[in-house]
């Protein structure tokens, strides 16, 4: 596998360019794409669940995004040292019943050597919320580079 940049030790600038390629990747909702930033034995806890390794990734991110309908993501480094970044994020999804959620949590991060993730843990509270509370309003995928961030909007 080939490095996965920006590498560590992170600056301010490289973690919060690590922080957008992770939010992007994830709002693609594309599981094996997402899977290609950890390593071969990356190892997760989300929320009370624990998986270890790609095919386990994808899986739970496969299941995820399918009860996690139009999911929209956004992260923010919240510190960085190292080879490790803290982030904490905020995103909106419904379920198929038509409830909308906002998701609020923190994630760990420690990457290897060769900018590949081999741990992640997360720690995430849903938050019902009706759909004109929404406020990530972008077309599904990428966040817009003019989107206001997690500190723009007051979460």
């Amino acid at each position: 596998m080939s490095p996965r940049p920006p590498l560590p030790p992170f600056t301010a600038e490289t973690a919060a360019q690590k922080a957008r390629l992770a939010e992007d990747a994830w709002n693609s909702r594309d599981p094996s794409r997402v899977a290609l930033a950890y390593t071969e034995g990356s190892v997760w806890r989300n929320r009370a669940e624990f998986v270890t390794g790609r095919a386990e990734i994808i899986e739970f991110l496969s299941r995820k995004w399918r009860r996690e309908i139009e999911y929209r993501l956004i992260k923010e480094v919240w510190a960085y040292e190292g080879n490790r970044i803290a982030v904490r994020f905020a995103y909106e999804w419904r379920d198929d019943s038509g409830q909308w959620f906002r998701s609020y949590g923190n994630e760990n991060w420690e990457f290897d050597e060769e900018g590949l993730m081999r741990r992640r843990f997360a720690s995430i509270n849903d938050l019902p919320i009706a759909e004109d509370e929404r406020r990530f309003h972008w077309p599904l995928g990428t966040r817009p580079l003019g989107h206001p961030g997690l500190s723009d909007l007051g979460l």
